[in-house]
């Protein structure tokens, strides 16, 4: 009984480690393209916190910047409440072009960060693997140039995140909006 068990847990953890290896990185990834000023335009997670806060959500902004070593650094803001929040987060590159690890340091969550796709000038797809002691979850993220995206892209976004085992309630086009969108400089 018991090694059945750890049999079914080994097997369940191999198929969650296959899932992550089978999300793909930008074939021929360029770093300094990505770098600038994004729009959040849709959000897509299966994790607590999503489903909890997703009626609140709208349209935010991301500055993605490289670090002297070659990370990236990531600073959102976004509106919560009557107030504008920044976070600021610091991508650490792999080996693999393209995809980064970032640990939270107030969760403790370890996230495994790629750029599916993006053509650098208009759009890009991310997807996140996030890991914590209790549990795992995805989240996808569409991020543009501008506040709107071609109804293509969107399409894409939402098919890429059901591929990625996420439900139509798990998927989000943000709302828009032009609170803290000049303070994102």
């Amino acid at each position: 009984m018991h090694a059945t068990l750890l049999g079914v847990l080994g097997l369940a953890l191999l198929g969650a480690l296959h899932a992550q290896d089978s999300i793909p990185v930008q074939t021929d990834f360029q770093q300094d393209k990505l770098t600038g000023r994004w729009y959040s335009i849709g959000l897509a997670s299966n994790s607590n916190w999503f489903k909890e806060k997703k009626h609140l959500m709208k349209m935010c902004t991301t500055v993605i910047s490289t670090t002297a070593d070659g990370n990236l650094e990531v600073t959102s803001t976004y509106p919560k409440g009557d107030q504008c929040e920044k976070r600021n987060s610091l991508y650490t590159k792999t080996e693999q072009p393209g995809q980064f690890s970032y640990t939270s340091p107030r969760w403790g969550s370890k996230h495994d960060i790629r750029v599916v796709e993006t053509n650098y000038e208009e759009y890009a797809l991310v997807a996140t693997q996030i890991s914590k002691s209790t549990g795992s979850s995805t989240m996808v993220l569409l991020y543009s140039r501008t506040k709107e995206l071609s109804p293509e892209r969107l399409e894409r976004f939402t098919q890429f995140s059901r591929e990625q085992g996420l439900t139509d309630e798990e998927i989000l086009i943000l709302p828009r909006t032009d609170k803290c969108m000049a303070d994102a400089a």
